[in-house]
């Protein structure tokens, strides 16, 4: 995916969501919601200097999939047996070969700046994730679509801040909560239908800091919790 790919599914997302068009920047985007994802971070091949992207950045060497690829091809990763006298040696010879994949992407589509992805399409800096669809900045979901800075959550479509959950849908900050939808800050729910604010409850519609209130209230509320979330 390209920027401008990316910034389209943002701003789709923000339309579903909150039902306002998105106004913020690609970096914005990052720095406010997906602060506290564990994304991939850029590294540079060691072999073509060319940068690329991975999920562990603790190692010495790098070289993307692709370029593992090709050179297995060309010149093939096995070496000639050499006499070994101590395991200082040993260790120099594993350095010959001893490089971290990058940009794992396995039965994906239009996926970039991402590593390790499983049977996703139209995925941008994320982690771990399988069978999504138009993910950005995410890690560990699965069976998701238009996710953006989730973690960890199955399920889902339409979100942002998603953490821990499953089933949540036009949603935005939610933690460790199943069957959720319309809703924003949720903790530790199941089963609300446009809620805000609200922790520990289940099978509920209408309800602000585990307040129940009238639909029409609740709407006129809402509007100024989304002013302020976009403030």
């Amino acid at each position: 995916m390209d920027t401008k790919e990316v910034m389209k599914v943002i701003d789709n997302c923000f339309l579903y969501i909150f039902g306002e068009k998105n106004s913020y920047s690609f970096d914005e985007i990052i720095s406010k919601f997906a602060f506290d994802v564990r994304l991939p971070k850029k590294v540079l091949d060691s072999i073509t200097g060319e940068e690329t992207w991975a999920s562990s950045v603790n190692s010495a060497k790098y070289i993307t999939q692709d370029n593992m690829r090709r050179y297995d091809e060309k010149t093939g990763w096995m070496l000639k047996k050499q006499n070994v006298r101590n395991l200082k040696e040993l260790l120099e010879i594993w350095k010959k070969t001893n490089y971290t994949t990058t940009q794992r992407l396995y039965d994906c589509v239009n996926v970039s700046q991402s590593d390790p992805m499983y049977s996703s399409e139209n995925a941008f800096r994320s982690s771990d994730c399988r069978k999504c669809k138009n993910i950005i900045f995410c890690d560990g979901c699965a069976d998701s679509d238009n996710l953006i800075a989730s973690q960890r959550s199955a399920g889902c479509s339409y979100g942002l801040r998603i953490a821990d959950s499953g089933n949540c849908i036009n949603s935005y900050n939610v933690i460790c909560s199943n069957k959720i939808s319309n809703s924003y800050f949720i903790q530790d729910c199941n089963n609300l239908h446009e809620c805000i604010f609200c922790s520990h409850i289940a099978n509920k519609k209408y309800c602000i800091a585990n307040m129940q209130f009238e639909i029409e209230e609740y709407k006129i509320i809402k509007k100024a919790i989304i002013k302020w979330i976009l403030g």
